[in-house]
């Protein structure tokens, strides 16, 4: 039967959705107690058949496991980043199944905020780039384009025809009855009640705007509170959205219409800097911007912390001119001060020309952040405007005329503020202003300012005019009003929440401290918007709850969403969850469809895993924990998160707006599910970043091929169903394979599906092509082997490539792999003697090889580099005996000649075993000492013996073993575990 992977993979989808097989229920009989006593397990499981969730609700004896994935923001298509982010938790669900497990495995959509609406309203505006990325990238066809012009139909369309469609072709066991949108008016009534039971506990907050807001107390301050900057004003700060690739660097200025004069742009190499997601767009500013800019009303998803250096030596893109101007390093950007990022104007500003000077007299400063000086060199400054009394470029006449020499010179601030003000009366705009040309900048730069808001290239920040200080010694920023925040700097919220973390576990475990860091910077988070998609908070329905903010607890969400459809949506109100959640004491008159539900919570709660992406610990991860820790029991607490790296294309990061992005059903059409699931968990740790190449992914599915082929060998000739009576080398592969179920087994605990994989697919290909080189595979004991060895892989692998191990498996033994229970180790087919002896003989066959290698190289011909004999000689006993010492004692050179010596043979070689002890104490580094021990025990010229036929054939010579100072003595010294070895030519 050849491998098709297009038809077998379409008939195992369509069978999984007749028979509903991931349709996780809970225990009947658990659930009919109640659940199990609040916070308790849910199970006492005994070993189960693996066969729970089939869809016949019946998983008696089975313990629960739930997994969960954030879900997906439908603003766009599935791409295969997405894929593997999906992926890697489905393998950990199949896992737990095949151990017997009850595993629940959902998926919802996230719709909540902006994005959809805004990318809606791109759309109908035409907007050519959306309309590429809807036909070019997703293939959006031209007769659906209507059907996404709402946000809900637009949500739809990439729910059903990408992520949806994607999940099911990758062979996601989800329980899609669970599925919802969090648009959806039954899971705004669950966050309604999460929200009023926050706010009841004192844990929102309102903000007003704008204000003078200490960072330091959290809280709105007036002028009787401040220590410093009792007059400062509001400014109103254009921030210039230069572009580096797909993020945007804004840089804040008080004069906008000097953009056109803009040469290069300054960082602090040293500050700390955020890349963050705002208002849906990546962004690069200063780490205290991103606090500010939350304040003002923007959506701010911090990802990751990067020092400044990380800028330096790049190149921004004017987003007026289009001109690429270059970051240069300097000490004296306050990275405090707005986004931390300035732009240099060095003809209309003093203190630009004065510091473009400066660098390009630096070439040693420049090297160091590799920075070309001659770059440097040819910056020059770009006058915009002219000004009476000034030459062609204002600024160096204003320098020169002062006697400016160094930006240390107090007088460059007064140049500074004399050139400002002069240009701002009088000064007027070139000819490439077009419509604004040759207008005064005092007249034109409000209409400037906004023309450019309006095409958006231009955006807003405030800061305020000088330094404000509280009394309290924090400093106090531009807050916007009537804001609700979210009371993450409460002490006792924080407090549960690093419990959280102590008691869970975190894989990778370095990212243990991460959290905690987080929960510790953590300040108030302003959890509402304007406008958009989700539930309305439920005192104020003019704001909409943030997407951040509605995300925290919907995993409980997940455990009753099905159920709940049975339920109108008007008795979803408070008491109903208090029912639900906190059980019939917590209420008056408990509902009793509330208490039935709260039951099937009980048996599904806690998480078991969440599989997150790293760059979310900083925000919605933490929040997860924040949020968990508050409203519910420590029972109900997570119980562990596992950590997910990023993807790359071809080495290049992954572009929805560009194209350049891999979408999984052309994937999946070109190469099949099992082959793209198998490339994605194989090339790395889920926590490492990877990257899709087409040439690598071709030789997966190439590569299985091959074992499809090699496993239809198998099935067509499975050998005798009796055990029979094994050979040396049955008994080796099938120790073997008692090493890899057990060393996959122990990976897959720790989420290591790399590990996992190789270990099971790869590492023993290589095991099995030493077999099949090594013994005659026509005897009825190795066609035997052969059977069960496929049938243990195809249940290691099932998680991995399901399609194709259930086909080969249901082929072999009648029953899906996924069906089977997950292997364990056969203590009686552990042999430590048998490998390590066929190792030694693995290792004889390469020695013998290289010698015959070197023979052939020689410049003559030498008869022996074909020999007809083969002589390999053993170490003589006293040999044997030393390195049983060695063994016995450990590489410690002192103390195993103290032992030896004491034996008077061997203290009469003298030499001999003091230059031995040498060579087995440099055998023995790295050995433990299990490895050592099992050495010791082995006959090593018996082992060499039992293969003689082998290598034989193998070497179409005479095998002559002979044992040194018993048989024979070897022209060549040997040593244990090195025989000599000598090849003879008649």
């Amino acid at each position: 039967m050849d491998y098709d992977p297009q038809e077998l993979e379409a008939r195992w989808r369509e069978r999984w959705a007749e028979e509903g097989r991931y349709e996780a229920d809970p225990d009947a009989e658990v659930v009919a107690a109640g659940g199990a006593t609040d916070g308790d397990a849910a199970s006492d499981a005994g070993d189960g058949d693996a066969t729970s969730g089939s869809g016949d609700g019946d998983a008696a004896g089975d313990e629960p496991t739930f997994i969960t994935v954030p879900y997906p923001y439908p603003s766009g298509g599935m791409h295969i980043g997405h894929a593997r982010t999906y992926t890697v938790p489905d393998v950990y669900a199949r896992y737990r199944r095949q151990q017997g497990d009850n595993v629940l495995f959902p998926i919802a959509w996230h719709v909540t905020g902006t994005p959809i609406i805004g990318a809606v309203e791109r759309l109908k505006k035409g907007e050519e780039e959306q309309l590429s990325v809807l036909r070019d990238t997703y293939d959006v066809a031209e007769d659906t384009l209507q059907d996404l012009e709402t946000p809900m139909g637009y949500a739809r369309h990439f729910i059903e025809e990408h992520y949806k469609k994607g999940m099911k072709d990758l062979g996601l066991s989800i329980d899609w009855r669970r599925e919802f949108t969090t648009n959806d008016d039954r899971y705004s009534k669950f966050i309604t009640w999460q929200y009023e039971t926050l706010r009841d506990r004192n844990l929102l907050e309102k903000g007003l705007h704008p204000v003078k807001y200490c960072t330091n107390e959290k809280q709105p301050v007036t002028t009787h509170d401040l220590l410093e900057g009792e007059e400062a004003e509001f400014q109103e700060y254009t921030l210039v959205r230069f572009g580096h690739g797909d993020t945007i660097v804004p840089m804040a200025t008080l004069r906008p219409e000097t953009v056109r004069g803009v040469t290069n742009a300054y960082i602090d190499p040293d500050a700390d800097y955020v890349i963050a997601d705002v208002d849906g767009e990546e962004w690069f500013v200063s780490a205290a911007a991103v606090e500010k800019l939350q304040l003002q009303g923007h959506d701010v998803t911090a990802k990751r912390t990067v020092a400044g250096e990380h800028l330096v030596g790049e190149r921004v893109t004017n987003p007026i001119t289009g001109d690429e101007v270059l970051v240069l390093p300097a000490d004296f950007v306050d990275a405090d001060n707005a986004t931390g990022v300035v732009m240099s104007v060095p003809a209309h500003s003093p203190d630009d020309y004065v510091a473009l000077e400066e660098a390009k007299a630096d070439d040693e400063r420049m090297r160091e952040y590799e920075i070309d000086p001659a770059e440097v060199e040819e910056i020059e400054p770009i006058p915009i405007l002219t000004i009476e009394g000034y030459g062609e470029i204002p600024a160096k006449t204003a320098v020169e005329e002062a006697g400016i020499e160094s930006s240390a010179d107090p007088a460059l601030e007064e140049a500074t503020k004399e050139l400002y003000n002069s240009e701002f009366h009088s000064g007027r705009l070139n000819d490439e202003y077009g419509e604004f040309a040759g207008e005064i900048v005092e007249d034109v730069r409000g209409r400037f300012r906004d023309a450019y808001r309006e095409e958006g290239a231009f955006g807003t920040m405030r800061e305020f005019s000088e330094e404000v200080v509280c009394r309290c010694g924090g400093d106090v920023v531009v807050a916007e009003q009537d804001t609700w925040f979210l009371r993450y700097n409460d002490e006792a919220w924080k407090r549960k929440a690093h419990e959280v973390v102590s008691r869970m576990e975190a894989i990778p475990e370095n990212t243990r401290g991460e959290y905690d860091h987080t929960i510790d910077w953590l300040n108030e988070w302003p959890c509402i918007r304007n406008y958009g998609l989700g539930t309305r908070l439920p005192w104020d329905q003019d704001f909409v709850i943030e997407p951040l903010s509605d995300s925290t607890i919907y995993m409980a969400y997940y455990t009753i969403a099905h159920r709940l459809d049975e339920i109108p949506t008007e008795d979803l109100d408070r008491a109903f969850f208090d029912a639900l959640f906190y059980g019939a004491d917590a209420v008056d008159d408990p509902d009793e469809r509330a208490l039935e539900l709260r039951a099937e919570w009980l048996y599904w709660y806690p998480v078991t895993y969440r599989f997150s992406a790293n760059d979310l610990i900083s925000n919605h991860l933490t929040f997860y924990l924040f949020h968990h820790a508050e409203l519910f029991d420590e029972a109900q607490w997570p119980e562990g998160i596992v950590i997910m790296g990023m993807g790359l294309l071809e080495g290049e990061k992954m572009s929805s707006s560009k194209g350049h992005v891999v979408l999984p059903g052309k994937a999946i059409d070109e190469y099949g599910a099992d082959t793209v699931r198998f490339f994605l968990l194989n090339s790395a740790e889920p926590w490492q970043d990877y990257d899709w190449r087409a040439e690598q992914v071709a030789s997966v599915q190439n590569q299985l091929e091959r074992f499809w082929n090699r496993a239809q060998d198998v099935i067509d000739n499975p050998g005798p169903e009796e055990r029979p009576e094994f050979a040396t080398e049955d008994r080796w592969l099938l120790s073997r394979l008692q090493r890899t179920v057990a060393e996959v087994t122990e990976a897959m605990e720790g989420s290591e599906t790399r590990t996992a994989s190789q270990a099971a697919f790869y590492d023993f290909e290589e095991d099995l092509r030493w077999y099949r080189r090594r013994t005659d595979l026509s005897r009825p004991a190795a066609r035997w082997t052969l059977r069960e060895v496929l049938r243990t892989r195809l249940r290691l692998l099932a998680p991995f490539v399901p399609f194709l191990t259930n086909e080969l498996h249901e082929q072999l033994t009648g029953t899906p792999a996924e069906d089977a229970p997950w292997p364990t180790v056969d203590e009686d087919l552990l042999d430590a003697q048998i490998e390590t002896a066929e190792t030694q003989v693995e290792r004889l066959v390469d020695d013998i090889q290289g010698i015959q290698q070197s023979l052939q190289n020689a410049e003559e011909d030498v008869p022996e580099a074909d020999p007809d004999r083969i002589r390999i000689t053993v170490a003589a006993d006293w040999k044997r005996e030393v390195f049983a010492t060695v063994a016995d004692v450990g590489a410690d050179q002192g103390a195993v000649m103290g032992k030896v010596m004491q034996d008077p043979d061997l203290r009469e070689r003298g030499n001999a075993v003091n230059d031995l002890v040498g060579e087995l104490i440099e055998f023995a580094r790295g050995r433990d000492d299990e490895e050592l021990a099992v050495l010791a025990e082995i006959d090593e010229a018996s082992a060499y013996e039992r293969a003689t036929d082998f290598l034989g054939t193998e070497f179409d010579a005479e095998i002559v073993v002979q044992r040194e100072g018993e048989d024979v003595e070897a022209r060549k010294q040997a040593v244990p575990f090195r025989p000599a070895i000598e090849l003879e030519a008649e």
